[in-house]
């Protein structure tokens, strides 16, 4: 099966922008010929000298105008949401079991602790233990 060209967006964005352009031109060039030719039709209505005879006719119909639409308004900003407030984090070492249950925690500059431990629980327990970076939200203090 032979691929044709791949399809660039951008040039497609710029056509379709461009065929919606020309669209409401033309819809504007509709509704002034619209207006001029109701206008020339109400001149033309009214003949000098022909009173009499323009009450016994019935008037002629008269063209509908096609109902306006309404101008579209601008359509209102939408309330930004606002950003969640961004926690600072901490890096903790924890040991964990084989079910990555979380058995210990040690600050960051206590790796070879954190080690030693989980070394000891897998020979004492006789299952895996082992260490993983865990990171943690600082909690801050607040001040009154």
């Amino acid at each position: 099966m032979a691929r044709g060209r791949t399809q660039n967006r951008m040039e497609k964005r710029a056509e379709h922008e461009a065929f919606e352009r020309r669209q409401g031109e033309d819809e504007e060039e509709l509704e002034d010929d619209e207006d001029e030719g109701d206008e020339e039709e109400a001149a033309g209505d009214e003949e000098p000298g022909d009173d009499e005879a323009g009450e016994d006719e019935e008037p002629a119909p008269k063209k509908k105008k096609a109902p306006a639409k309404p101008a579209k308004e601008p359509k209102k900003p939408k309330a930004r949401s606002r950003t969640p407030k961004v926690s600072r984090m901490k890096i903790v070492w924890g040991v964990f079991n084989n079910s990555n249950v979380r058995v210990a925690t040690y600050e960051f500059r206590q790796k070879t602790e954190a080690d030693e431990h989980a070394a000891r629980l897998s020979t004492d327990k006789k299952s895996t233990h082992f260490v993983q970076p865990v990171k943690e939200p600082i909690e801050e203090k607040k001040e009154a």
